[in-house]
């Protein structure tokens, strides 16, 4: 019994989760298999290990912000053309996170752009890494209120920090000409150092529709585009064949 109570005390004080709310159960399975003190701490310190590393993904997914989850695995390749399939493939990897590298996935709604997006940054939240994903017209939105409240050099230092910054939804909605600069300064931040990935419904040519200004436009597409991986995915809508599928049933 002063046993259990000292690794109960043991596990508050050190602050180890797993030995102080399974302390009990490891003793018991270690003594039926005969094992010894040493292999009963390396087994309840590994345990302790997983068990954190596993919180702390969790705590990456949910910090994120997804809209939802979708996992790379739910993803059907062999829908896509194949070099879009072998692209994706590659992105799997997260090498583009180490190098910096940003990634543009091109495509009409319900292609798939999003479910890469996402997929891509589950992966990388299960490799410990920081990740935020946001709606391009959102992203706007709190920078217009953070530079209203005084509080614009805070959200630059917090956006930097990411490891993956997901901004979705480029181009459905236009700018005006304040919050066109405030994403240019801000992602000019990134340029090179941390990986972004985008969504859009446009090609580059057709940024303009969206920023206003040709300038702008053209510098915006020159620091996002440079060494990025560019996935034009073209296809029909999943929804829409999903809903033709379910109506046919």
């Amino acid at each position: 019994m002063n046993l259990l109570l000292c690794y109960e005390k043991v596990g508050h004080k050190l602050k180890l989760s797993y030995v102080k709310s399974s302390y009990s159960q490891s003793i018991s399975e270690t003594m039926d298999k005969g094992a010894s003190y040493e292999e009963f701490l390396k087994i309840i310190l590994t345990n302790e290990v997983k068990a954190r590393e596993s919180n702390g993904i969790d705590r990456r997914i949910k910090t994120a912000k997804f809209p939802y989850l979708k996992y790379l695995g739910d993803l059907k390749l062999g829908a896509f053309p194949l070099e879009v399939s072998n692209q994706i493939r590659e992105l799997q990897s997260l090498r583009f996170l180490d190098e910096g590298r940003n990634v543009i996935l091109v495509g009409n709604p319900g292609v798939g752009k999003t479910h890469t997006a996402i997929g891509l940054g589950i992966s990388a939240c299960m490799k410990m890494k920081n990740v935020l994903y946001i709606t391009v017209p959102n992203l706007i939105t709190e920078l217009k209120e953070s530079m209203t409240l005084n509080q614009l050099t805070n959200y630059k230092k917090r956006f930097i920090t990411y490891d993956l910054v997901i901004l979705d939804e480029l181009g459905y909605i236009g700018f005006d000409k304040e919050g066109s600069e405030l994403l240019f300064n801000l992602l000019s931040m990134r340029n090179e150092t941390k990986s972004i990935i985008i969504t859009t419904n446009l090609t580059f040519n057709r940024w303009e529709e969206i920023f206003g200004d040709p300038t702008l436009t053209a510098a915006m597409v020159d620091r996002l585009a440079h060494k990025a991986t560019v996935i034009n995915i073209k296809g029909d809508s999943y929804r829409i064949k999903e809903t033709k599928d379910w109506l046919a049933n």
